[in-house]
C-alpha cells in the first residue's frame, strides 16, 4: 500500500519546486551582499543568505509534513472553523501588535524573526473556498444559499489586508478567489451577479477607507501608477519615485543574452536597495542574462501548467479546486512581480514565489505545493491502483464490486 502510494506521487513538480528553491538561495547571497554587509557590518555578506537556509529548512519540513497529509481532511469543520478564526485574528492583530515595514503594518515581529499573516491567508481563503463550494456542489446556482455565504469571510480578509495598507496582497487574494469562483460551477448568471456586488463592495471599501482618514491609495501607490505611465528614464521619474524602476530596467538591459556573470552585477551595489527580494529577477537578469530568466519562467511554468492539469483530471471537487487555486496563486503572483520589475504592469511590492528572500512566502508556497502534490498523488493513485483492485474481483458485477472495494477503503 505505502509502495503504491509513494509511485503515485508527482516528483516533477518536487524537482521544479526544489530547483527554484535552491537557484533562489543563490541569488539571494549574490544580490544581498552589499545590502548586509551596510546594514549589519563588514563580517555579515551572507546574513539574508543563511536566514533564507533556515527558511528553506522550515519551508521543507512543512511541505514534506503536507504532502503525506491527507488533503481531504481539510475539508473538516474540525480544521476550517479554526483556520478561519485564526487567520481573522492575525489581521486584527497586526493593527495592534504589528511591525511597520514599507508603509504597511503587516508584520509581526520577535527579535530578528518576523511572520506576515497575509501570506498565510492566501492559503486560508483558497482551502475555506475550495471546501464550501466542494460541499455546495448540488446547489451551486442557489445564489442565496449557495453563491453569497462564503464571500463574506472573502470580504473581510481583502479589507483587513488593504486596511494596513498592502493592496498588493489584497489584490492577489481577490484574484485568487475569483479563479476559485469561476471554476466552482456555478453559472454565468451569477458570476454577474459576483461581478455588480464585486463593485459595489470597492466603492464602499473606498469610502470607509476615507472615513479612517486613509486614502484609497497612498501617495507611494500613486507615484508607482505615475511612473509607469511616463518614461521611465524622465528626469523627473528616475530623480523621484521611478529611481527603483529605473535601475530594474537598466539591469535588465545590461544582462543582454549572456549575463555578467553571477555575482558581477552592477546594480545590486546600491542602487537596486530590495534586490534580493521584489527585484530579485532584475538581479538574474542582469547577471545570467535570458538564460537565468529562462530557467526561472520555465520551472514557474511548469508548476502552474501541472498543476492546472492536476485540477482537470481529479474527479474530486474538492481537490480540482484546490489545485487551480493554489495553481493560480503562484501565477499570479509571479506575473504581478515579472510584470512590474520588468514595467508592463504598476509596480507591486509582490516576492517571486520561490525565488525572492522571504520565511513567511517561502513557508506557505511550500505548504501549498505539499496539498497540491497530495492532490495529485490521490488522483493518480485512484486512476491506476483503484480501478486495479476494482477489476480484481470479476466474478461479482461491476456495481456490487465498486460497493464492496469502498466498504474496504474506509477500514
Amino acid at each position: 500500500m505505502l509502495k503504491k502510494i509513494l509511485k503515485s506521487y508527482d516528483y516533477t513538480l518536487i524537482v521544479a519546486m526544489v530547483l527554484l528553491s535552491l537557484f533562489g538561495v543563490i541569488m539571494i547571497y549574490s544580490a544581498s551582499m552589499v545590502s548586509s554587509v551596510q546594514y549589519y557590518g563588514h563580517d555579515s555578506s551572507s546574513y539574508y543568505y543563511k536566514k533564507q537556509i533556515i527558511n528553506l529548512l522550515v519551508a521543507g519540513v512543512a511541505f514534506i509534513f503536507v504532502a503525506l497529509f491527507p488533503y481531504k481532511a481539510f475539508m473538516s469543520n474540525r480544521f476550517l472553523v479554526p483556520m478561519v478564526l485564526v487567520s481573522v485574528i492575525g489581521l486584527f492583530g497586526v493593527f495592534l501588535l504589528g511591525h511597520v515595514a514599507g508603509n504597511a503594518q503587516s508584520w509581526y515581529k520577535v527579535g530578528t524573526a518576523s511572520l506576515q499573516p497575509a501570506e498565510f491567508v492566501k492559503l486560508s481563503v483558497i482551502i475555506y473556498l475550495s471546501a464550501i463550494y466542494a460541499k455546495k456542489q448540488s446547489y451551486i446556482n442557489e445564489f442565496n444559499r449557495g453563491v453569497a455565504p462564503p464571500l463574506a469571510y472573502l470580504v473581510l480578509v481583502c479589507a483587513l489586508v488593504g486596511l494596513q495598507p498592502d493592496f498588493g496582497t489584497a489584490a492577489i487574494i481577490f484574484m485568487i478567489a475569483a479563479t476559485i469562483i469561476v471554476c466552482s460551477g456555478m453559472s454565468m448568471k451569477n458570476l454577474m451577479k459576483l461581478a455588480g456586488i464585486g463593485l459595489a463592495f470597492g466603492g464602499f471599501f473606498a469610502i470607509v477607507m476615507q472615513l479612517f482618514g486613509k486614502d484609497v491609495l497612498t501617495a507611494k501607490q500613486l507615484s508607482r501608477i505615475f511612473v509607469f505611465l511616463d518614461s521611465p528614464f524622465s528626469k523627473e521619474v528616475v530623480q523621484g519615485s521611478g529611481y527603483q524602476m529605473s535601475n530594474s530596467l537598466l539591469a535588465i538591459g545590461g544582462g543582454g543574452l549572456k549575463g555578467l556573470g553571477l555575482g558581477q552585477g552592477i546594480q545590486k551595489l546600491g542602487y537596486l536597495t530590495d534586490g534580493h527580494t521584489d527585484f530579485i529577477m532584475a538581479v538574474i537578469a542582469e547577471e545570467l542574462g535570458i538564460f537565468g530568466v529562462g530557467f526561472v519562467v520555465v520551472c514557474l511554468s511548469y508548476i502552474v501548467l501541472r498543476g492546472i492539469y492536476i485540477g482537470l483530471k481529479c474527479k474530486d471537487p474538492f481537490g480540482s479546486l484546490l489545485a487551480i487555486g493554489i495553481s493560480s496563486m503562484i501565477g499570479i503572483q509571479s506575473f504581478i512581480n515579472i510584470g512590474g520589475v520588468s514595467g508592463v504592469i504598476p509596480l507591486t511590492g509582490v516576492p517571486l514565489p520561490f525565488v525572492s528572500y522571504g520565511g513567511s512566502s517561502l513557508v506557505q508556497l511550500a505548504i501549498g505545493m505539499g496539498i497540491l502534490l497530495n492532490v495529485s498523488m490521490f488522483t493518480k493513485y485512484e486512476k491506476v491502483y483503484k480501478n486495479k483492485e476494482e477489476d480484481s474481483i470479476p466474478s461479482m458485477p461491476k456495481s456490487i464490486r465498486r460497493k464492496r472495494f469502498a466498504q474496504n477503503e474506509r477500514f
